[in-house]
């Protein structure tokens, strides 16, 4: 499909100008003001609006099994309710038991990814390490998934002991892929809970208690020491606080390979919303938690500055229904805010026009910087020629109301009901094709491709 976008204002992480936008066979063809406009292209005219490169979400669970229930998204309904919020490229995960074989698990989960309405990829995640485990790894590297997932958390399901950790880094610098990682300390907070069950201390409020900032700090603390000894690339997914902030400045600072990424619902949530009573605080519960609100600030600053990475989502879609299995404890309740639809604009809202964050950070965060961690730029996140054709057309000016009545992702509530959002996605492209219009969604389903991508070293 040929489009034509003209007189739009492109925004991108480290530019911003008025041109217009030729696209054809799939790509960026012709950027530039005046072009003429050929005859059989759909026109989209973006005056007064702005541009800019489709975004991208390094981190969603469409396809997530967690404590006997599944996540209410699929494939479909998730990728139309990302379009719908301007993200045309997302990152999931494939996450193997400890039974389980990594092209098993990677297996299943491309059965579960019919209809996707844009372009995705995933993380693999290393549940336990063994040869078997470690040749089957080196065949997914193969196949373009080029990023790993580690767990610090999550004691006998997910989390494995520092010795396999240190051997799933070591063998990731050796093939040239970044390792992902969830840092808390599992065994704490496994006593920290029995603890907390033991005294009848059983709601929602008590999530916070067992999962204190000072251990996610500690094992955002061994992320960066097994990081320094091995040299390789890593990502802390989801953090949450000032406390894990300092061990990765520190890092930082002493030279590791480190990016952290944080998460929407840290910069607007706060843990007031898991204290709510009659278990409305359920909405809230995601690990790590939602924290105390000083945080917020910090975690501002530190995107403006470049210490933070990315605003991801940590997507986990589960039903209030799904909820109630923890409505006596709240260690039985499916862990996860739903945010896919709302990040950008929320981003964007919070974000830019609050002043906290310049428009050229807003799109490095939420889409460029991902794409460049995890192999995927200038292909995505970006606007330049050759790149895909994936385009948000952005008008500032439109005010909506986040509510559950309206949105596209496939849950029964919203953690954002009520609150105010500057700008629409009028336009949504996903290499070519408008998949969006007036933030509804209008395009092909099944139009998603699988992306595979490169190693970073050989």
């Amino acid at each position: 499909m040929a489009l034509f976008i003209k007189n739009g204002e492109i925004v991108t992480a480290d530019s911003r100008y008025v041109a217009d936008i030729w696209c054809e066979n799939e790509t960026i063809t012709t950027i530039g003001k005046n072009l003429p406009i050929p005859n059989h292209a759909e026109v989209i005219d973006a005056t007064g609006k702005l541009v800019f490169p489709g975004f991208v979400d390094p981190h969603t669970h469409i396809y997530l099994h967690a404590m006997g229930t599944y996540a209410k998204d699929t494939y479909e309904t998730g990728t139309i309710a990302a379009l719908c919020g301007g993200t045309t490229t997302l990152i999931d995960f494939v996450n193997p038991g400890r039974e389980e074989g990594s092209l098993e698990a990677l297996e299943k989960w491309r059965q579960q990814t019919q209809n996707p309405c844009h372009d995705y990829t995933c993380h693999m995640t290393v549940s336990h390490f063994s040869d078997q485990v470690e040749s089957e790894l080196r065949e997914v590297v193969k196949q373009g998934i080029t990023s790993f997932k580690i767990f610090f958390a999550y004691k006998d399901i997910l989390g494995m002991n520092d010795g396999d950790i240190y051997k799933t880094l070591s063998l990731a610098k050796s093939l040239g892929v970044v390792t992902t990682a969830h840092c808390e300390n599992a065994h704490i907070i496994d006593i920290r809970q029995q603890q907390l069950v033991a005294n009848k201390q059983l709601a929602t409020k008590y999530h916070h208690e067992s999962r204190p900032p000072i251990l996610e700090a500690e094992g955002t603390h061994r992320l960066c020491v097994m990081s320094e000894l091995i040299g390789g690339e890593v990502y802390v997914v989801h953090l949450s606080c000032e406390e894990a902030l300092q061990k990765v400045l520190a890092a930082k600072m002493r030279g590791a390979n480190i990016h952290a990424e944080t998460l929407i619902q840290y910069l607007l949530l706060d843990k007031s919303h898991a204290e709510l009573p009659n278990f409305e605080g359920a909405k809230y519960i995601m690990s790590p938690p939602l924290r105390d609100k000083k945080n917020q600030k910090i975690l501002w600053n530190a995107l403006q500055q470049g210490f933070l990475a990315t605003v991801a989502t940590d997507h986990a879609p589960f039903d209030w229904k799904q909820r109630q299995m923890g409505r006596d404890n709240f260690c039985n309740i499916p862990n996860g805010i739903p945010s896919l639809e709302d990040r950008v604009r929320l981003l964007y809202t919070h974000g830019v026009q609050a002043g906290n964050i310049d428009i050229h950070r807003f799109v490095d965060v939420a889409s460029t910087r991902a794409a460049k961690i995890f192999g995927l730029f200038p292909q995505k996140g970006t606007i330049q020629v050759g790149s895909d054709a994936d385009l948000v057309v952005y008008d500032p000016n439109c005010r909506q109301t986040i509510s559950a009545k309206t949105h596209h992702m496939n849950i029964d509530y919203s953690v954002f009901e009520g609150y105010e959002v500057s700008g629409v996605c009028s336009t949504v492209t996903v290499r070519g094709n408008i998949q969006v219009r007036d933030g509804e969604f209008v395009g092909k389903k099944g139009i998603g491709k699988f992306l595979k991508r490169q190693q970073r070293i050989c």
